[in-house]
């Protein structure tokens, strides 16, 4: 019977449901995202066996496969969130227990909501002041060069502004149908919302060998194929790298501008570990200010959009969802249909609008609470860095596995070896052998790892992702269950 036929029971007629695998819309089932994929909810069913005193080989499940750096044990900066309990129960500028500088931030937020309270829709493109914070954190962090806070966009995390950029550039039909082109390995959202809109994906291969680097004959061949098939107009870049975790040089940088703008694409500058960057040698460039050095050849014309967030850096504030874009060289008729689309959804959750301004905006060095945040920040970033040398260390002392630096991010995404009967099985049981690789890790050490397919890999490699996030002796102890499991999967399969 397929699904919309007539039933009849007892004499009255019972239709099928309306909205059924095959009735639903059809490119939301072609949507996977890996890191939330079905390890995780293993992981989270083992979690509730362990409550229910069902015995097992360990006595935690240990999640690092998502950036989500509180549910890790790192602690919040304490600043942001006293200045987040002023604005959520304004009584409290009434304590004395507040700094003032904590007092003078609440209350500025306060005045720019309305009826003084975060529980009142914004603009949909943002809070006003806080979009000026935004444009003069940018104007610093790039040494001066301008921006306009008509050109920041407020948004839910930066995934949100990323999704809606998306949305504004997919279109056409056939060959002529709107392809992105995106990092292979690269972080599933985009993989994800291109599924979602109907649009082409364009892989190009970071090359493993040289560090996770990116070079523009790679990008040149992977759009030259895509052209067979569709009309390349976006390019991704992720910088610091998800999953892979290398910084792109300045000069890497300049050779993908000049890329973008001989072959007349939209570039998407994903930026939201700019704070992540651990390797000596290694700075962060954000793509604005390069174009912009490069001279009004590049930056009159060129077509971006940049993203950052509250949830990576040393702040870590994922729960908040706070992020914002800026656009640039945007055709003005074009920035108003886009404040059109933002406008539907109302706006951001000004909650998080709150946290992003204090990220943009942190104490200065003549404020009561500088003194504590910068010794909150510095720990936070000098523990990361650590935790990713010690990373890359340990996983290169286990045979099978091989580890590139984790120059920035919060991620490793080491390439394993696996033995050809544990590939076979796993074809056999219609998986990808990394997939059946981590399963068998979460099973017996409880550590929930994202399989490198579900980033996308080169053909006949296989790696997964890890966060460094876990308190460092927590993390040994990790690494440490990695490498014996590691030995004991080979032996088992060899």
């Amino acid at each position: 019977l397929n699904s919309s036929s007539p039933v009849f029971l007892n004499g009255v007629t019972c239709r099928g449901k309306v909205l059924t695998l095959d009735s639903m819309n059809p490119n939301v089932r072609r949507v996977e995202y890996a890191v939330r994929g079905p390890i995780v909810q293993r992981a989270v069913q083992i979690e509730k066996e362990l409550r229910e005193g069902v015995k097992k080989p360990f006595t935690e499940v240990i999640k690092a496969n998502i950036g989500d750096a509180h549910a890790m044990g790192q602690k919040p900066i304490t600043f942001f969130r006293q200045v987040l309990a002023l604005c959520s129960y304004p009584d409290l500028l009434e304590d004395n227990k507040f700094p003032e500088d904590a007092k003078k931030r609440a209350r500025r937020i306060l005045d720019a909501c309305g009826g003084h309270s975060i529980g009142a829709y914004s603009a949909s493109q943002g809070i006003e002041c806080i979009r000026q914070d935004v444009a003069r954190y940018i104007e610093k962090r790039d040494g001066g060069i301008p921006s306009n806070p008509d050109n920041i966009y407020l948004s839910t995390g930066a995934s949100d502004a990323i999704v809606t950029m998306l949305k504004l550039l997919v279109c056409g039909e056939g060959r002529d149908r709107t392809g992105v082109m995106i990092s292979i390995p690269q972080y599933p959202l985009y993989s994800a919302a291109l599924a979602d809109l109907g649009a082409v994906q364009i892989n190009y291969y970071l090359d493993e060998d040289k560090c996770w680097g990116l070079d523009v004959t790679e990008l040149r061949r992977a759009l030259n194929a895509a052209k067979q098939h569709c009309k390349p107009r976006v390019l991704c870049i992720i910088n610091p790298g998800n999953p892979t975790g290398q910084v792109q040089s300045r000069e890497c940088i300049e050779d993908v501008i000049r890329f973008a703008k001989e072959e007349n694409l939209f570039l998407m500058a994903d930026e939201v570990y700019q704070d992540n960057v651990y390797a000596k040698g290694c700075k962060f460039h954000s793509f604005k200010k390069v174009l912009f050095e490069m001279g009004p050849e590049y930056s009159s014309s060129l077509e971006m959009a940049s993203f950052h967030s509250t949830s990576k850096c040393y702040m870590g504030e994922c729960g908040f969802r706070g992020g914002y874009m800026e656009v640039l060289n945007m055709d003005p008729e074009v920035k108003a249909q886009l404040t059109k689309l933002v406008s539907v959804r109302l706006c951001p959750p000004v909650s998080g609008q709150a946290m992003l301004d204090l990220v943009v905006n942190p104490p200065l060095p003549d404020e009561p609470s500088y003194a504590s945040y910068l010794k909150e920040r510095t720990a936070v970033l000098a523990a990361l860095a650590e935790k990713s040398h010690l990373t890359e260390e340990m996983f290169n002392t286990v045979p099978g596995i091989t580890c590139n630096p984790v120059q920035g991010a919060m991620y490793t995404f080491p390439r394993i070896t696996l033995p050809q009967k544990a590939i076979a099985k796993a074809q056999e049981e219609g998986q990808a052998p990394d997939m059946l690789y981590c399963m068998k890790l979460l099973e017996e050490e409880g550590i929930c790892l994202v399989p490198g397919s579900g980033f996308g890999q080169k053909e006949g490699t296989f790696h997964f992702r890890m966060t460094i996030l876990p308190p460092t002796e927590k993390l040994k102890v990790v690494l440490q269950k990695i490498r014996d499991f590691h030995l004991r999967f080979t032996q088992e399969f060899s």
